[in-house]
């Protein structure tokens, strides 16, 4: 795991990840770079805008969950259920979600043109959106990062039933398929990557981004081993919370 490591003297802490770019792999998988074993943190730019990608059901609303105080959380979840507060409850969910998108495509434009750290639920599998993102985020000079948990149709589908609340069926095969070729690309750059350097290790650093998602300053790739054991930290001042202006 490149960039790790825990401070010499003062109180423990976990191990830390400072992801200023590139790619890291930390999916546990044979053959591939040591990830940790105990809970580690993910270290980002003050400004940064970080996308957490995977499938419904993967963990990434308990992922955002972590996030520290100072940190904006952009989920989609609270626009709709915002929006369902002010609609009847005979009108079916369908018939309002332009307006939910809508609302939600409205309070992540407002909090890209903003300054603090920002953490966004995203599908993942749409790459226009991460572009639009980028731009939006980048005309503010602050750089887009990628979090992808890599987690396959089986465990999603359980993780569903776990939070009681189901994707569309179609919607679930859409994005299935848009992650699974964006994870075969990445998977494919990472493999390429530790060959031709003989081998990731904790001092090497990280591999370029890929072509596929040049949008983004750097790529974390979490799997089963390690997306529970994820935490998170912003450089710099400390942003006080915002009020839940939200969506």
């Amino acid at each position: 795991m490149p960039d790790v490591g825990a401070p010499p003297s003062g109180p423990p802490r976990s191990p830390v990840l400072a992801v200023h770019g590139g790619l890291h792999d930390l999916r546990g998988r044979a053959g591939a770079r040591p990830v940790p074993s105990s809970p580690f943190t993910l270290v980002y730019p003050a400004n940064a805008v970080v996308a957490v990608s995977g499938l419904p059901g993967s963990g990434k609303s308990t992922l955002l969950r972590r996030a520290p105080a100072q940190a904006t959380v952009i989920d989609p979840r609270a626009v709709h259920v915002a929006c369902e507060a002010v609609m009847p409850d005979w009108l079916p969910y369908g018939l309002y979600r332009p307006w939910a998108r809508w609302k939600h495509i409205r309070w992540l434009h407002r909090e890209l043109r903003g300054e603090g750290p920002l953490l966004v639920h995203d599908c993942g599998s749409r790459p226009w959106v991460r572009r639009w993102m980028a731009r939006a985020a980048g005309r503010r000079g602050r750089p887009l990062h990628l979090v992808l948990l890599d987690v396959g149709r089986a465990e999603a589908l359980s993780g569903q039933e776990c939070r009681g609340r189901r994707a569309p069926r179609r919607a679930f095969a859409r994005h299935h398929r848009g992650l699974d070729r964006l994870l075969g690309r990445l998977t494919r750059a990472a493999d390429g990557g530790a060959a031709t350097t003989g081998g990731a290790t904790a001092d090497r650093a990280p591999l370029p981004v890929p072509p596929c998602v040049a949008e983004a300053a750097s790529v974390v790739l979490l799997g089963g081993p390690t997306r529970g054991l994820a935490t998170w930290e912003f450089t710099g001042v400390p942003r006080p919370a915002r009020p839940a202006d939200g969506p």
